[in-house]
């Protein structure tokens, strides 16, 4: 995400072309909303999981899309910037490799499941999976509570992306605000956070009300789009000013030759890391996406071209980040998150390309949140309402009301949040995205393992949880408790946190399924995909 960008105090208002820009990328996600909602048949199964209609392309650039964060844009330039050309292997490779690996071994299985049974969400599947309510009522908190944190930093980042690109232009307005330290003047007629949160919050919730998860399909294709091409934009045209590819490798050689090698860490936190992309096999969003895929065989397209679509986006990032070490661009307070925007503002002075970059990093964190929010709206009407209450109560109407009334909680509520930004808001996504990983073994079992029990399963999170509460406390709360600054990450026996938390989630979930009795080998058999289906 985008750092603060600090300004001086200016007389005359600069160029709004930026937010010309910007406000003409959003006008068209609300165009694209009003289009898809056309198409939407008014049922629940059509809001929820858009009827199973999904081709192969849409469901390519949708999972994509909602996998992919303003991180992608400026968090891999930052990385490479700090620790090297090496980050690509450390994020990237490892990322691309293991989504597809999970999206063929996972995603079509379960969405064969999903298919036969009706579900509309992951915890649907987990209940009937293990014969057990319990397994669902203690998943719903668990799965929101690392949901929200991840919703909350794609709206602080997009209000820092927007504070930052436009310093000056309201300065009648919005006065900024002072250093805290030195009392200096500090966005003096940039866009506050409150409103930026506010303006997107607005259109997002349109285009999913309209039409749903469809809508969200639809829009995630069209961003993906957006932010993929914005980030090879600004790759050819830095490029450029630099001297042309062989140019700017050659001064990153004779100025920083570190940054040609590998990361600075060790081997152990360098295989860690490949636990947490296993994060994508529990995101609730991305099984909601699944669903959605009109036929197995539109999986083919995606396992095959995510990690084609993940070089795509790092590349060009990673080499702007190692090329500004060369150049001897430093980000505004040497903070790594800013580094994008200072590389666009010191060679392009474009505020065109400016807006579009911005639109860029936009596309890359709306895409995430809008399957955020159906999502976890199809959660609280399917896994709460309908289980306390029966389905059958309530009409395809206020089925898709009551979905829409509990996204809109979560948005007031994660726009509050938004308001109050915890402290080590970055270092916390980490932590929800271990979360997610953590809970990998349940869902390979539930898909492969026959003899795993309910009992087992019900374990592993309660494991899960225990473990990863005391580590989360040791590596985040105490060190800000204490105002101690962690230099890099927190790690365990040198190894990510993740690591123990996943193999204390596997080692549990093995060693009370066998030693309980397993399920009925009927019960089992409803929800095993022998044959890979098409």
């Amino acid at each position: 995400m985008l750092a603060l960008l600090t300004g001086p105090a200016v007389a005359e208002a600069a160029t709004r072309t930026p937010l010309i820009v910007v406000g003409g990328y959003l006008l068209l996600l609300i165009g694209l909303g009003v289009v898809s909602g056309r198409l939407f048949r008014g049922t629940s199964s059509d809001y929820f999981v858009a009827g199973r209609s999904i081709g192969p392309f849409l469901l390519l650039m949708s999972v994509f899309g909602t996998t992919m964060t303003a991180f992608a844009l400026v968090g891999s330039t930052g990385k490479a910037w700090e620790l090297g050309s090496g980050v690509y292997g450390l994020m990237a490779s490892s990322s691309g490799i293991l989504h597809s690996l999970v999206f063929f071994t996972i995603g079509i299985k379960l969405w064969a499941i999903g298919k036969r049974h009706g579900f509309h969400t992951q915890i649907e599947f987990f209940r009937a999976r293990f014969d057990s309510n319990a397994i669902g009522y203690l998943l719903f908190p668990i799965l929101v509570l690392l949901v929200v944190p991840y919703l909350l930093i794609g709206i602080l980042g997009a209000g820092a992306v927007m504070r930052g690109i436009s310093v000056g232009m309201f300065p009648e307005a919005f006065a900024g605000t002072t250093h805290p330290v030195s009392g200096a003047a500090m966005f003096v007629g940039a866009i506050p956070p409150w409103l930026t949160g506010l303006v997107v919050c607005g259109v997002v919730l349109f285009y999913i009300f309209t039409g749903g998860l469809r809508s969200a399909a639809w829009a995630n294709a069209f961003q993906t789009i957006v932010f993929m091409g914005t980030g090879l934009i600004a790759f050819f045209l830095i490029s450029g000013k630099l001297g042309g590819l062989s140019e700017a490798t050659r001064a990153v050689i004779e100025n920083s030759p570190e940054h040609m090698a590998r990361p600075r860490i060790g081997k152990l936190q360098f295989l860690s890391y490949m636990f947490v992309p296993l994060s994508v096999g529990m995101f609730p969003h991305l099984f909601q996406h699944w669903l959605t895929a009109k036929k197995a065989e539109n999986f083919k397209l995606t396992a095959i071209a995510h990690p084609l679509f993940i070089a795509i986006v790092w590349v060009p990032c990673i080499l702007i980040g190692i090329w500004a070490a060369g150049a001897d661009i430093t980000p505004p307070g040497n903070n790594p998150n800013a580094l994008l925007p200072k590389v666009v503002d010191t060679l392009l002075h474009d505020p065109y390309l400016t807006g579009l970059l911005t639109a860029g990093i936009l596309a890359a964190i709306m895409s995430s949140l809008d399957s955020q929010f159906v999502c976890l709206g199809t959660m609280f009407t399917h896994d709460i309402v309908f289980q306390l209450m029966g389905k059958k109560r309530f009409s395809d109407k206020q089925q898709v009301l009551l979905g829409r009334g509990f996204i809109v909680a979560v948005v007031a509520l994660t726009y509050l949040l938004s308001l109050f930004p915890p402290p080590k808001i970055f270092d916390l996504a980490v932590w929800c995205f271990s979360g997610f990983a953590s809970l990998f073994p349940i869902v390979f079992a539930a898909v492969y393992w026959r003899r795993v029990t309910k009992a087992g399963a019900i374990a592993s999170i309660l494991a899960m949880v225990v473990t990863w509460s005391w580590l989360f406390y040791r590596g985040l709360i105490l060190p800000t408790l204490d105002k101690v600054e962690l230099e890099g990450d927190y790690l365990v026996l040198g190894m990510m946190p993740v690591t123990i938390i996943f193999a204390v989630s596997a080692v549990v979930l093995v060693a009370v399924s066998l030693v309980t009795s397993p399920p009925p080998a009927a019960h089992v058999d409803r929800f095993m995909v022998t044959r890979t289906p098409r």
